[in-house]
């Protein structure tokens, strides 16, 4: 079975005085462009089959803005996750799980995503590196079961900003 990981980051956030990090909510922006990349995943991925979604304010208001409906693990480590973290997170997903969505931070997710690829040279890749902001989507596919992904085991084949 090929396997989807679809990794975003949330919302354009807002900054109110007094509020800590990882409990500011999203902008309004940031609702409309998660808005618009619920639409997307809708028109472009195959279901979703589940989420791990960081603890924070802002990524499950991304979360609820997309109107994705699949089962939810929200995990407080995701918040400043490395890479490996991430990784190791996503190895330990359900063998029944084809498609996964994770919604979290920068720099957690594009260095994720990169470190997964193994086209760096795609134009998904290139535009990735350039910038990953706030409600992108990186679309990773991998043809192994979730516990054999290691970075350079994916293909990068969709790299979309929400606007």
């Amino acid at each position: 079975m090929v396997r989807t990981l679809i990794l975003m980051r949330h919302g354009k956030s807002a900054y109110p005085d007094g509020v800590e990090d990882h409990e500011r909510p999203l902008a309004p922006r940031g609702q409309r462009e998660a808005g618009l990349a619920g639409q997307w995943l809708r028109q472009t991925q195959p279901p979703i089959d589940a989420v791990r979604c960081s603890t924070a304010t802002r990524t499950r208001e991304t979360l609820a803005a997309t109107g994705v409906t699949a089962p939810v693990v929200y995990e407080r480590g995701i918040y400043e996750a490395s890479p490996q973290t991430l990784i190791e997170l996503v190895q330990l997903s359900d063998d029944d799980v084809a498609t996964l969505l994770v919604i979290g931070h920068a720099p957690g997710m594009p260095w994720t995503a990169w470190e997964l690829a193994s086209n760096r040279d795609s134009e998904p890749a290139i535009e990735l590196s350039r910038k990953f902001p706030t409600s992108a989507l990186a679309v990773l596919r991998f043809d192994r079961p979730w516990s054999q992904v290691d970075p350079g085991t994916g293909e990068l084949v969709s790299f979309y900003v929400a606007r």
